[in-house]
């Protein structure tokens, strides 16, 4: 069993092809309340997940609550493609912008699994050479996601069993209890801390 640590205060990107399984994965291993999907919120927009004309808008209400999520200090996975460097450096930047370490997650799930998902699939309508260029595309990128500012970067087989462990940040101390003594005020350190 692979185990995947990831700062209780985090932006999670999931990163793969369409069909590869990251909605399924992010169901299995998150609350549905840490999840923001692409789709949903293109529906939001839109009235229909699949209506790519409503892309930018669409990205523009994720973004919007994962700040949001990511400033009152919650877990936030963005279910999308992530396929392109500079799609994921505005996340990077969006949660280094809001005190919060980036993840991102790969799903490195076959072409031909990918392919066969793709006919099963009843909420999608493009051709198999959208999936191969996007699986194109994903390879390509993975050659630079390490070096993109991520804190942690796994690469998994999603088919394979992990196990998610959530850690506490240094400075939480939330569960220490009794007489403090206080010196001096945080005002402006709150980078350092």
């Amino acid at each position: 069993m692979k185990e995947i640590k990831l700062p209780e205060i985090s932006l999670v990107l999931l990163v793969g092809a369409s069909s590869s399984g990251k909605s399924t994965f992010a169901k299995k291993y998150f609350l549905p309340t840490e999840i923001l999907s692409s789709d949903y919120c293109r529906s939001l927009v839109s009235d229909d997940e699949n209506n790519l004309a409503a892309t930018d808008e669409a990205f523009e209400v994720l973004h919007y609550i994962a700040a949001r999520r990511l400033k009152l200090g919650k877990l936030t996975v963005i279910d999308a493609l992530n396929l392109r460097k500079e799609d994921r450096a505005k996340l990077v930047q969006l949660a280094k912008d809001n005190y919060a370490l980036a993840a991102a997650i790969v799903l490195e799930t076959p072409i031909r699994k990918l392919f066969d998902r793709h006919e099963e699939r009843t909420d999608r309508n493009f051709s198999k050479h959208v999936l191969a260029r996007q699986y194109d595309d994903f390879k390509r990128s993975m050659r630079t996601i390490e070096k993109e500012g991520f804190s942690y970067t796994y690469f998994l087989n999603p088919e394979e069993e992990i196990k998610i462990h959530r850690q506490k940040l240094w400075n939480n101390k939330k569960e220490e209890r009794g007489a403090f003594d206080i010196i001096g005020d945080i005002h402006g350190c709150f980078d350092e801390l």
